[in-house]
């Protein structure tokens, strides 16, 4: 049965090319609960880019503005540039019952734990080997050789912080891996105190007990 329930925010994070993204675009295509987290963000907008769907782009001082009054869940600079996840937004789509999906690093999820931990389930992604995750990089055929090996730099660190997640799965089939973290996502939905209904669902229940006297 369907209670009432708070929506979930599912946190995957990765190394570059260990599948963060193909998993996340298989699970918005097999549940149309789940939707992408809509940051803020300073950043110009590019030509094929809709506010309200890929960012919300605002300026600097409207940012600083939300960032100060306490509106961002987490925010970073990159390449001078601010980006944020609006606290108002998630709480919005929470309260429905829906559900949230954050592709961020570790220090985002950092962030998000100090303000909202209830309501996450993070799962961090690791590849089978260094090996299969060269050839991953390689085969997008996106990058130069320096920028591959910079992202097989980091992903040391990154690894450094797989400990931090609730989750951490080896993606070494895509598909299988893309059922587990459905899973996960399942679980977590029937968590009880997620569910806002199910209070009222077991007093009617005891409701129906009739006691002889």
């Amino acid at each position: 049965m369907d209670f009432a329930r708070r929506g979930v925010m599912l946190v995957i994070a990765s190394p570059s090319g260990a599948g963060k993204s193909s998993i996340s675009r298989a699970l918005f295509a097999q549940d149309p609960n789940i939707r992408l987290s809509v940051s803020v963000t300073t950043r110009p907008r590019r030509t094929d880019e809709i506010h309200g769907t890929h960012y919300y782009f605002i300026d600097v001082a409207e940012f600083e503005r939300m960032r100060d009054q306490g509106e961002l869940l987490e925010w970073a600079e990159v390449h001078g540039n601010f980006y944020g996840t609006p606290r108002a937004k998630v709480e919005e789509r929470l309260s429905a019952g829906k559900d949230i999906l954050f592709d961020i690093d570790y220090q985002g999820t950092l962030q998000l734990y100090e303000n909202c931990r209830e309501d996450m389930a993070t799962v961090f992604i690791l590849p089978p080997s260094i090996a299969e995750l060269r050839t991953r990089l390689e085969r997008r055929a996106q990058d130069s050789v320096g920028t591959i090996e910079k992202r097989l730099r980091n992903a040391r660190k990154e690894m450094d912080h797989y400990s931090e997640y609730d989750f951490v799965l080896v993606n070494e089939d895509l598909e299988q891996s893309v059922q587990m973290v459905r899973s996960i996502l399942a679980g977590a939905r029937l968590s009880r105190k997620r569910q806002t209904g199910l209070d009222a669902f077991v007093r009617d229940l005891q409701d129906q007990i009739t006691i002889p006297s």
